[in-house]
């Protein structure tokens, strides 16, 4: 279990129920007998972890993303694997219009030009409504930015492997289109997909390409999901205005190319990280192991 975790808290709602249960906090050892294995996105769950806790049955990730887990080796030994899609959905969906809000107002800029003695008299800044918003991705968050966007007034766009249902699409007030479609269209695009073999540098040349001119292309989801070479290049050539808040290598490299480009806005892998989504979280993973401990299917289950 991460040291973060409370400990004390779980071990008292724990011990009601399996009197003899241990917690450990570390990944430090030659061989750990425990069943259950709870970790976050920043915990490598790979063969070497998983060969010394021969007797794991359940892996409960803390968070929405487990791209961090060898799904191959856990299916080998019928692992179950769990995590958290919605602890963090409202937080990011923020954190997404909050960079929009700051691109299209030009913060940044009126930020630097006053603390540089400055004081602008004309601006170019935009207002979000009415611009044609684009979600690539609508899983659990995808759908809370739509939800989030209605009150903006946005012609907010979708495309998702899986379509949504007509009723939702209503209900969210989205209309669906085909990947290159959203990309021509979109005057802000976000990016809500998982890292997997097929989204491994999903936005590359091609789909940057597709893009207006001076649009903004925001990205909370993984850093691999990006190309960054043909990130850099649309920046330069495009006009794009980036909005970045995870990195393949994290954290980055501060003298890399990507943060000397202008028009671009960084965050430290923070989109989804607030006190309330850290207390579902805790609260939702706690939940979980206690229903696996109680011979119940988890909550979220992904193996």
């Amino acid at each position: 279990m991460p040291p973060f975790f409370p400990t004390s808290e779980v071990n008292a709602t724990l011990s009601q129920i399996l009197p003899e249960a241990e917690i450990t906090t570390s990944t430090d050892f030659e061989m750990n007998a425990s069943e259950v294995l709870v970790a976050t996105t920043f915990t490598k769950v790979d063969e070497a972890l998983i060969s010394k806790m021969p007797n794991l049955k359940f892996v409960q990730i803390a968070s929405t993303g487990y791209d961090n887990v060898d799904t191959d080796s856990l299916r080998k030994r019928n692992i179950k694997l769990a995590n958290i899609p919605t602890a963090n959905k409202e937080s990011v969906a923020e954190h997404v219009i909050t960079m929009a809000l700051a691109q299209l107002k030009n913060l940044l800029y009126f930020h630097n030009e006053i603390v540089n003695g400055n004081w602008p008299f004309l601006t170019n800044s935009s207002e979000l409504m009415g611009k044609t918003f684009g979600i690539i991705g609508m899983g659990a968050i995808g759908k809370r930015l739509a939800e989030r966007l209605l009150y903006f007034g946005t012609n907010t766009i979708y495309y998702d492997p899986a379509r949504i249902t007509d009723e939702e699409e209503e209900n969210l007030g989205v209309s669906y289109a085909p990947m290159d479609e959203l990309l021509r269209k979109s005057d802000i695009i976000s990016l809500h997909v998982p890292l997997t073999k097929e989204t491994d540098r999903f936005m590359g040349e091609k789909e940057f390409g597709l893009m207006k001119d001076g649009s903004i292309f925001i990205n909370t989801a993984r850093g691999e999901v990006v190309n960054e070479a043909a990130l850099i290049n649309a920046i330069k050539s495009k006009g794009i205005r980036a909005c970045i808040d995870v990195y393949a290598n994290e954290p980055p490299d501060p003298t890399g190319e990507l943060f000397k480009v202008p028009n671009v806005l960084f965050s430290p892998h923070v989109a989804g990280v607030t006190v309330e989504s850290q207390q579902r979280f805790i609260t939702d993973t706690i939940s979980n192991v206690l229903k696996y401990v109680q011979g119940l299917d988890p909550s979220y289950q992904v193996l």
